[in-house]
């Protein structure tokens, strides 16, 4: 299953790879992103204050720091809550097991699973 990634995503690669200073193509080969994508990320991430250009490409400024920061803890709590998430569904289907007779149709179980996962997503 290919992942997509969110643009706060993809604006954190960029900054973080302009820490140090960075020019275009080492960012887009360490934030994955095409030409065509990096030149649109490059102006916005530019535009609201993340990076600068500088003599070395680019580089983060304060406010990219901090928004890095900010992405750090919201990535941590997140998948947090995607592991937890995901074992809750794995006691889920122990327990709908569980309640299942042997040769009891399992559309059924499988039907409210999928519901309740619908649900919880």
């Amino acid at each position: 299953m290919v992942k997509y990634r969110r643009r706060f995503e993809i604006i954190a690669d960029i900054i973080g790879v302009a820490e140090k200073g960075a020019k275009k193509t080492r960012i887009m080969y360490f934030a994955n992103l095409s030409y065509r994508l990096l030149k649109k990320y490059l102006e916005h991430t530019v535009k609201v204050g993340f990076i600068r250009e500088s003599n070395e490409g680019y580089e983060t400024t304060e406010k990219g720091r901090i928004f890095l920061e900010r992405y750090a803890e919201f990535s941590g709590k997140y998948s947090k809550l995607v592991n937890d998430f995901e074992a809750l569904k794995f006691e889920m289907e122990v327990l709908e097991r569980m309640c299942t007779l042997k040769g009891e149709d399992e559309s059924k179980s499988s039907n409210a699973r999928r519901k309740l996962s619908e649900v919880l997503h």
